[in-house]
C-alpha cells in the first residue's frame, strides 16, 4: 500500500486531493502545517508528499521540504509541490530545495493524478 502525505492548511484542498487520489492501494495521510508534515513523514514514512508552500505558522513549505530532504529518514521521499504560487522564482526555488514536481492551483484533477502516478512509479 502506498502512503501519500497531503500537506495544506486548507481542509477543503486536503479533502479534494484525498478524494481525487483515493484507491484501495493508497493510504492518504494529512498535515496542516510544515511542522506537522515533518512529524508525520518521520513517523509514517510516506511514499509521496504533496506540499503546499504557503502555510501559517513558523514554517512554510519551502522550509519543510528542505528539512525533509536533509533528513536521512525522509530524504528519498518524492515531493510534489501543490500551491497557488505560480511565479518562476517559486518554481525554481521549489526544485532547488528538492521538489520532484510542481503543480499550481487551481489545477486539473487529471494533472494531479498524472503527476502523482509518475512520482510513485
Amino acid at each position: 500500500m502506498k502512503k501519500i502525505l497531503v500537506v495544506d492548511d486548507q481542509p477543503t484542498i486536503r479533502r479534494l486531493v484525498e478524494i481525487s487520489l483515493r484507491s484501495p492501494d493508497r493510504q492518504i495521510l494529512e498535515a496542516d502545517s510544515g511542522e506537522k508534515a515533518i512529524e508525520v513523514a518521520v513517523a509514517d514514512k510516506p511514499d509521496l508528499i504533496i506540499m503546499d508552500l504557503m502555510m501559517p505558522g513558523g514554517m512554510d513549505g519551502f522550509q519543510a521540504v528542505e528539512i525533509l530532504k536533509a533528513n536521512p529518514a525522509t530524504r528519498e521521499c518524492p515531493v510534489l509541490v501543490l500551491t497557488a504560487k505560480d511565479q518562476k522564482s517559486e518554481r525554481l526555488r521549489a526544485f532547488e530545495v528538492g521538489a520532484g514536481d510542481y503543480l499550481a492551483k487551481p489545477f486539473k484533477l487529471e494533472s494531479l493524478v498524472r503527476k502523482v502516478e509518475n512520482l510513485l512509479s
